[in-house]
């Protein structure tokens, strides 16, 4: 890895500075294109994620059977969309601009068996590697029923097997209990700023947790050492993984369906934004991919990160991606917002999505938990920190005149739009946890 020179880094990119004084900043990509132009870069297609929708369909009587809760949406892990406009008129208040438009909150922070966002991608690679095990074996056809999984017979076939993840927390909780579920060993490589809660539930799961006193890095670097040295085990990439940004991308073509039935039109005249909490990336540009296959140019999609782990706004502005981490410039990559904090960005997103994603902006945990406390208090929602990263985003898109001018969002357009949070955690987390959230948020 090559010495980055922060002067010079500084000097070509003065933004930068703002990051190493852990600034709240927002930047607008200027290199942002059409989804025609930019779809092409990320190697995958419609036809990829079309395939994803039909393994999740063939699983879900199988889920059904596993996880009761999901018996409700007949075994199809999906969150809804709610409107919040009593945070959007908190949110036009507390920070004095005036937010039209429609705001509405994407509720992943409850989505059975995780708890989390995580629930789409960790929970379709698991289920994408049982398939592959069990269809070479000759013990499965895709035609079958797949609540035959279900059955000591495929638990013993599967306990033959291990699996391995890096995590912060909640892309373990979903693998962990997914893969603990089939039958799989499975070992779960926790970050020092994991929580203590998602330890103790994976280990109730049968999860072997292993703790770290050091960041995601180290934990994902374990995590593939473990697994090289076992024939027998998968090690699940979080950082470079296709298959979990296809599980993530599914949730476009869905939320299309979702606006549908809702009567919510997303067109050139009635623009979609949506604010995306991000940690190493895999989970918001997933998702933003399949925004773009769904809607197109008429949705725009912003990361959100902590200022002490903006490793994504860090790797596409200056160019370099995984290349750099917030470390090399001085920042500790220590946040409340335990599921974003990665101190180097996926590789693999960062460059297939550069050219698709609208801006970023960064985000400090004191504001997280006042906002936190402030959906709590007019929507009667429970988030964890990390989930809050995307509320801001409205404000920073509204304010901003000269990406609304070069996007030609007129305000007549902008009284049209629909502004999606997505809520990445939190409908897991104990009692006693959320009320130390809340006891953190101040001024609301």
């Amino acid at each position: 890895m090559t010495q980055i020179n922060i002067e010079k880094l500084i000097a070509d990119y003065p933004l930068v500075q703002k990051l190493i004084d852990l600034k709240q900043v927002a930047w607008f990509n200027p290199s942002v294109t059409t989804t025609e132009a930019g779809l092409p870069y990320v190697g995958l297609t419609l036809e990829d994620v079309k395939d994803a929708q039909a393994r999740l369909s063939r699983f879900a009587p199988y889920l059904m059977e596993a996880f009761p809760e999901t018996q409700v949406m007949q075994g199809i892990i999906e969150s809804e969309a709610v409107a919040i406009p009593e945070m959007q008129a908190a949110l036009a208040a507390r920070y004095q601009t005036p937010l039209t438009g429609k705001m509405y909150l994407k509720k992943d922070s409850h989505l059975p068996i995780s708890g989390s966002i995580k629930a789409r991608g960790g929970i379709y690679e698991v289920l994408t590697h049982a398939e592959k095990l069990a269809l070479e074996a000759g013990l499965l056809s895709t035609g079958d029923d797949y609540a035959v999984l279900f059955s000591d017979k495929f638990r013993q076939f599967f306990s033959q097997y291990r699996i391995a993840v890096g995590s912060t927390g909640n892309l373990g909780m979903s693998i962990g209990i997914m893969s603990a579920k089939l039958g799989f060993s499975v070992s779960v490589h926790m970050s020092a700023d994991a929580r203590q809660w998602k330890k103790d539930k994976l280990r109730s799961h049968g999860v072997n947790v292993v703790e770290y006193e050091q960041d995601y890095s180290i934990a994902v670097e374990q995590g593939r050492k473990e697994a090289e040295k076992d024939p027998s085990c998968f090690f699940i990439d979080d950082e470079n993984s296709s298959t979990l940004f296809l599980g993530y991308a599914v949730a476009g073509l869905r939320l299309k369906t979702q606006f549908a039935e809702k009567g919510i039109t997303v067109d050139e005249q009635h623009p979609l934004f949506v604010y995306l909490p991000c940690g190493v990336g895999g989970g918001p540009g997933g998702v933003a991919f399949g925004l773009k296959l769904a809607f197109g140019d008429a949705v725009h999609c912003f990361f959100a990160e902590p200022t002490h782990s903006p490793c994504m706004l860090l790797g596409v502005h200056t160019g370099l991606h995984d290349a750099i981490s917030v470390q090399e410039i001085g920042i500790d990559n220590i946040t409340a917002a335990d599921g974003l904090a990665v101190g180097r960005a996926s590789g693999f997103v960062g460059r297939a999505m550069e050219r698709l994603i609208d801006g970023y902006y960064t985000i400090d945990d004191a504001e997280m938990y006042n906002l936190l406390g402030l959906l709590n208090q007019t929507e009667a929602i429970r988030l964890e920190p990390s989930a809050l990263a995307g509320m801001p985003g409205c404000v920073h898109v509204t304010r901003n005149q000269a990406y609304l001018q070069a996007e030609s969002l007129a305000p007549e357009r902008m009284a049209n739009a629909t502004h999606l949070v997505w809520a990445t955690g939190g409908g897991m987390v104990p009692e006693d946890e959320m009320q130390k959230y809340l006891s953190q948020a101040k001024g609301n």
